[in-house]
């Protein structure tokens, strides 16, 4: 898909996307869960339909509501083969589900996913008596167990992912399980997945994040949850309400375990006024100052930030930024190579990205490199241009946020689509 997108100013209320972060943890608990659980306000985002259909595979029961997803839990894989799309979360969380089946289920995906690393989940599964064979660290992957309880290190520099995984399936196995964690990243999401398993009964303890113990033989309880607004692509939102207006996002609980629920100290560090109740966020234009911010446990904020720091009265320093390269495009570079296109005064490092503003975005055309929050960077950038820019592979937005267009749109946005 092809938009043009014309300088605006913004107003309005609008609610949140639904996390798919969360969503794909709450499909993957209610497979294992014996009786229906109900996802309320669930997303529908490509990545979180992929999960759906993943479950389906490995035995869950779907039915798709008006207002809710019902799953009805037990593993009993109907498939040999996962298809994952372009889903890292999808990948990793599932290849450990295939590995309670005792007989060979293959992983696949598609896109940038078939070149992001999986050699993780065969050092970390082999330790548990799992057969696993990458593609050379690559997808498709191929596993038979069943896994088996025990002791196990996991590499977690490069993602929490694939201990996410480990965390929803290793609770069902017989005996008990012991996770040594080394240099373990986005600690916030841990925090998530336990907080989401512990709904469902399920009881997981850890010492500081680098040795987690995970009980044996526990039971998956069915629940009713309503999926939260999710903090990444909102802050987007709330980064375009800084420069071209005044929104309130309705949804959003400072109190959530998202990683990147920490864009609003970001926002407050360049100056942004910003006004917070129990369940929204409103955000003003204000006159913004050079900040410096870390992403280390949230790379997801890197493209907003980088366009809130492209109108910045200085030099903007975001740091923590050497996972962008494992991301749905090598985003750093991305963002440098798109965003210097447009006017901006950008520098990709391997641990950080500069910025000097405050921009004069001129016209032109740019490409989302099939990567979503690049597109959805690109376009709130786009908005603060006098002259129209071109963006295309704008489509990529519907792995994660499929109203984004729309909902700018009711914000008072000028964007037409070209093809």
């Amino acid at each position: 898909m092809i938009i043009s997108v014309s300088r605006s100013s913004v107003r309005g209320i609008l609610s949140s996307p639904s996390s798919k972060s969360v969503m794909q943890r709450l499909v993957a608990c209610a497979l294992l869960a014996d009786g229906e659980s109900e996802i309320l306000a669930p997303s529908l985002s490509d990545d979180s339909k992929a999960a759906i259909e993943m479950a389906r595979c490995l035995g869950a029961g779907i039915r798709h509501m008006s207002d809710r997803i019902i799953v009805k839990g037990g593993y009993n894989p109907v498939c040999t083969e996962l298809f994952c799309g372009e889903s890292g979360l999808g990948a990793r969380v599932f290849s450990v589900l295939a590995a309670l089946n005792d007989g060979w289920i293959q992983i696949n995906g598609e896109g940038s996913l078939t070149g992001r690393p999986v050699d993780m989940i065969e050092e970390t599964l082999s330790q548990l008596d799992v057969d696993v064979r990458t593609s050379n660290g690559l997808l498709p992957v191929r596993i038979k167990g069943p896994m088996k309880g025990g002791d196990a290190f996991v590499d977690g520099s490069l993602s929490s992912q694939f201990l996410t995984g480990l965390l929803i399936s290793l609770p069902v196995v017989k005996s008990s399980s012991r996770l040594i964690v080394n240099d373990l990243r986005s600690k916030p999401y841990i925090d998530l997945t336990i907080e989401i398993i512990s709904s469902f009964g399920i009881e997981v303890q850890h010492e500081d994040y680098r040795v987690f113990n995970i009980p044996g033989s526990q039971i998956y309880r069915p629940v009713k949850y309503t999926v939260e607004g999710d903090w990444s692509g909102s802050a987007f939102i709330l980064v375009l309400a800084a420069l071209a207006g005044e929104v309130t996002v309705k949804g959003l609980s400072v109190r959530s375990t998202q990683s990147d629920r920490v864009i609003i100290e970001a926002l407050r560090a360049a100056g942004v006024k910003v006004i917070i109740s129990d369940d929204h966020v409103r955000v003003y234009k204000s006159k913004l100052r050079p900040f410096v911010f870390n992403v280390s446990d949230c790379p997801d904020l890197a493209p907003p930030l980088a366009v809130l720091a492209s109108f910045c009265e200085g030099k903007s320093v975001i740091r923590g930024t050497e996972r962008l390269k494992a991301k749905e495009s090598d985003r750093g570079k991305v963002l440098e190579t798109e965003f210097s296109k447009l006017g901006v005064n950008i520098i990709n490092y391997d641990d950080r990205i500069e910025v000097k503003g405050p921009s004069i975005i001129k016209g032109g055309e740019v490409d989302s490199n099939g990567d979503h929050r690049i597109a959805m960077a690109l376009t709130v950038l786009s908005l603060l241009s006098d002259n129209n820019i071109i963006i295309t592979g704008a489509e990529s937005v519907n792995k994660s946020y499929p109203s984004f267009f729309n909902d700018l749109k009711n914000l008072g946005c000028k964007l037409k689509t070209l093809e």
